[in-house]
């Protein structure tokens, strides 16, 4: 059997191999701070209903709920950044953030299974958790030495960034240093460029995110999207980069090493239109990998109306129709948002005549007719 500190050396050297950017190994004991972050957001709404690793803090923060006699971690971060891509096509178009152009969970798994492979064949049992709820990926990869948590709450690389999936092994191996791995130093500085430049001021002091207000989570977020926040979406289907985008940490790492041009497999754009013109069962073809409430394809459907609003021209004889479609789609939760959309592209003549049975797109008829 191979010494400890030489397996721990080795399996740093395997997971750079394997295409990880950055790699550290801690120890396994549960991540306090994270669980009482988590559940004081729980308690002031500012989670926003989200599940994830809210679901199940004490599972979530404690590695050894997911392997008892978990004693170490060792975790990876990948690069996603891929270098800006514009529309291809005039048609009113929706932005993809860059994490999902592709599956970027896909190599970040495989990498960290080369990992686990090398503990198992010495005998030690691991777990490979990769955007799994059972654990504080980013807790991980603070105490792990990777980086430091930015004031987006995004954790940042030093001369790296923060455009990273992040993933551990959990492993009964001793591999974790015998002393406490020293914290990468905050790198941010007096920088409030992320908190300052939100759409939609959802980081509201360093380091604290309001989900209600993250146009990423309520992109995901069931019921309608909220009215106050459907300008300041833009043109966003999936995501939100605009922090990560901001910051200069960012900047600087980029300006060195511009990151690898889009593959044929990335999907920066996807035409509003075509969302709106899919069944569900195409709708699972072109966007299954993304998180969607229920997997019920009518919230794709309604970001899609909003970025249609917000995106398109109203004397585009394709979107009208798509607008008098969805004016008349039996779901009222569509219904509304063709109203929202019919009325910010100046296409109140598409509505004034219309009366509905439904609340939701009662109010929403009246907000449009009570613009001047």
């Amino acid at each position: 059997m191979t010494g400890l500190p030489e397996l721990a050396d080795e399996l740093r050297r395997i997971g750079r191999a394997a295409g990880l950017d950055s790699v550290g190994i801690c120890h396994a004991d549960p991540f306090d701070g994270a669980r009482s972050a988590i559940e004081g957001r729980r308690a002031s709404g500012e989670s926003a209903g989200m599940q994830f690793t809210f679901r199940n803090p004490a599972r979530s923060t404690d590695p050894k709920a997911t392997l008892p006699a978990a004693r170490a971690l060792f975790v990876g971060a990948r690069s996603y950044y891929r270098q800006p891509v514009g529309p291809t096509s005039p048609a009113p178009a929706a932005r993809v953030a860059r994490y999902s152009w592709s599956d970027h969970y896909a190599p970040l798994r495989r990498a960290l299974g080369e990992v686990a492979q090398r503990l198992v064949e010495e005998g030690w049992s691991a777990r490979v958790l990769v955007d799994d709820n059972a654990l504080v990926d980013r807790a991980a990869a603070v105490r792990a030495g990777l980086g430091w948590y930015g004031k987006n709450t995004n954790v940042l690389l030093p001369g790296k960034g923060s455009w990273f999936v992040l993933g551990s092994v959990v492993t009964d191996a001793p591999i974790a240093p015998v002393a406490v791995v020293e914290e990468v130093a905050d790198g941010c500085g007096g920088c409030r460029r992320c908190l300052t430049d939100c759409p939609t001021g959802a980081l509201v002091e360093p380091g604290r995110l309001d989900a209600r207000r993250c146009l990423a989570w309520l992109l995901q977020a069931p019921g309608p999207f909220p009215v106050e926040h459907r300008e300041a979406l833009g043109d966003r289907i999936y995501g939100c980069d605009a922090c990560q985008e901001r910051c200069p940490v960012n900047r600087r790492a980029l300006a060195g090493h511009p990151g690898a041009a889009a593959g044929p497999a990335d999907r920066p754009w996807i035409a509003a239109l075509d969302l709106l013109d899919a069944t569900d069962g195409e709708l699972e073809q072109l966007v299954g990998r993304w998180y969607i409430p229920g997997r019920e394809m009518r919230y794709v459907r309604r970001n899609a109306l909003v970025v249609l609003g917000n995106v398109a021209r109203g004397d585009d004889p394709a979107v009208i129709a798509a607008l008098r479609r969805y004016l008349d789609h039996r779901d009222p939760l569509l219904r509304g948002h063709a109203v929202w959309a019919a009325g910010r592209l100046g296409r109140r003549d598409l509505i004034d005549y219309r009366a509905d049975d439904d609340s939701f797109v009662t109010d929403e008829l009246a907000r449009v007719r009570a613009r001047p």
